[in-house]
């Protein structure tokens, strides 16, 4: 993998290079929140390493003026914050994971394979529904009004829904695929996440297709237009 580590304390950042390049991985530090803003949008990344505290931003700002920008790159947070609604504040600032300090270097690897895998798990190809079209190369969703990228957990949820039109899928099934084992996650995320894949099937146009709920089941992919 090609991976960028944000982390401004020079020990961890040295462990982290040295531990992750004999594992094979190409990797890349940066020690603050400017430089890793820039770097992330020039360099094609797998997946990045981001520390929550940096020297001069917290790296929930840096993560969300990526999201904002389009940058759709799976990102692991390292944090010290291990209460339940600061995880949820970095997944819902768009992380894709997050491990808690200290923690073994073992797992960390698990993780970044498990996100790469996320990521490029799908077919190279692209899926429509109706006037919705998922782009599973580029990870965008595509609309009569235009297109908008998605998250890695967005995007894992759409390669689903669109993978299986019209069947019910559970919430135990989509927490499983968007989030691997971490089951320390409850289901309210799924509901989370559906609410931000509904209001970007509107954003590109396609307000006729719908992640309906299936009250005590789950969610699928409908058509109010009928055909699905």
């Amino acid at each position: 993998m090609r991976l960028l580590v944000v982390e401004d304390e020079p020990r961890m950042a040295h462990m982290l290079q040295r531990g992750l390049s004999e594992e094979g991985h190409q990797v890349d530090v940066c020690a603050s929140g400017k430089e890793a803003e820039q770097q992330a949008r020039s360099v094609p990344y797998d997946v990045v390493v981001l520390d929550w505290s940096l020297p001069d931003a917290d790296g929930i700002s840096v993560l969300r003026r990526w999201r904002d920008g389009g940058l759709a790159t799976p990102v692991l947070m390292l944090t010290a914050r291990g209460t339940v609604g600061e995880r949820v504040i970095g997944l819902r600032a768009g992380a894709d994971d997050y491990l808690v300090k200290p923690f073994d270097f073992e797992e960390l690897l698990a993780r970044l394979e498990a996100l790469q895998r996320r990521a490029a798990g799908a077919a190279a190809s692209t899926r429509r529904f109706h006037s919705a079209e998922l782009d599973v190369p580029r990870r965008t969703l595509r609309g009569p009004k235009g297109e908008t990228v998605l998250t890695a957990r967005e995007f894992a949820l759409a390669v689903e829904f669109f993978g299986r039109p019209g069947d019910v899928l559970t919430r135990t099934h989509l927490l499983s695929s968007a989030w691997g084992s971490d089951f320390e996650r409850t289901q309210n995320v799924v509901d989370v996440y559906i609410g931000y894949l509904r209001n970007k099937l509107q954003q590109v146009g396609a307000g006729e297709v719908e992640i309906a709920a299936v009250r005590g089941m789950g969610y699928r992919l409908v058509s109010r237009a009928g055909g699905g």
